[in-house]
């Protein structure tokens, strides 16, 4: 048996919950796995783990021993990350998640300038509207959007999303601007959906609720279809603020009833706790946080 593999299991089954979740982290088949775990409780003479249909939870002899196991395996680790040069230079692989929209239009520019800077560092960049487990998908960084979860990770807050509602120049000129809520009912709206045209928007007045009737006049299944619309002059849309703001740099877009949004969602840079820090990670939160904070600004 090698111990420090059998260490490296029962951790990740520890901070996943499951076999199945350990398996998908480590990239090790399941019965892999369980036989690590059932050779160290044998080896130990001692059961680390209560099994439940549901969850692995760790036994009072498997908390005690776990926390031995890390700082070995961290130990090893470290040693590993300073033989390959990890800490002298930026250099190794790197795992970063953000929202597709975000991490399209603000964050992939980004990284590929700082790839262009750090030859040595290679970077997977998964852009999806899922929230990523990032113990389990071995994520290194990921944006986040909107209100943050209790969690042990290190989260930095750098900047906010508006919601909006936009419309062409050339359409508030010919319709004309919506002062008030209800004039919405005489516009055409770009609305999105995947099934049903939205028949109303939700807006906030005060630390009230108001919803708007609205006639869909063109319903898209994205943001970025309703964007496209809406500088055609198809109608208003109503997006977050990151999918129109370079159209409202080229004047392409106005902002309408902008009284009326809800409170910003704030966008954060969230990593695990690690120390001490890759070079590689503190390289990538240095030269990203300040990017995106320009860009996010409120």
């Amino acid at each position: 048996m090698d111990r420090l593999e059998a260490m490296s299991a029962i951790i990740a089954v520890a901070e996943t919950g499951s076999i199945s979740a350990a398996s998908r982290r480590l990239k090790s088949p399941v019965a892999t796995i369980s036989r690590k775990i059932a050779e160290l409780e044998a080896r130990l003479k001692a059961q680390l783990f209560q099994r439940t249909s549901r969850r692995m939870a760790l036994t009072e002899a498997g908390r005690t021993y776990i926390e031995a196991c890390k700082r070995i395996v961290e130990q090893v680790e470290d040693a590993e990350r300073e033989l390959s040069g990890e800490y002298r230079i930026p250099k190794g692989e790197m795992t970063v998640t953000a929202p597709w929209g975000l991490g399209h239009t603000h964050l992939l520019p980004h990284v590929i300038e700082f790839l262009d800077a750090y030859p040595e560092i290679s970077l997977r960049l998964k852009l999806t509207d899922s929230v990523v487990n990032m113990t389990d998908e071995n994520i290194d960084v990921a944006i986040r959007l909107g209100p943050l979860p209790e969690s042990s990770m290190i989260a930095t807050r750098i900047g906010s999303v508006r919601i909006v509602v936009c419309g062409s120049p050339s359409y508030l000129k010919t319709r004309g601007r919506p002062k008030k809520l209800a004039d919405l009912a005489k516009h055409a709206c770009i609305t999105i959906d995947e099934n049903v045209a939205p028949a109303a928007w939700k807006f906030v007045s005060g630390n009230r609720t108001r919803v708007a009737p609205i006639k869909s006049r063109l319903c898209v299944n994205t943001s970025e279809a309703a964007v496209l619309a809406a500088i055609d002059g198809a109608g208003l849309a109503r997006v977050m603020s990151y999918k129109m703001d370079t159209a409202m740099r080229e004047r392409k877009l106005d902002i309408v009833l902008d009284e009326f949004e809800p409170a910003p969602l704030p966008v954060h840079i969230v990593y695990p706790p690690r120390k001490p820090m890759p070079l590689k990670l503190r390289t990538f939160l240095s030269w990203m946080t300040p990017r995106l904070k320009d860009q996010l600004a409120p």
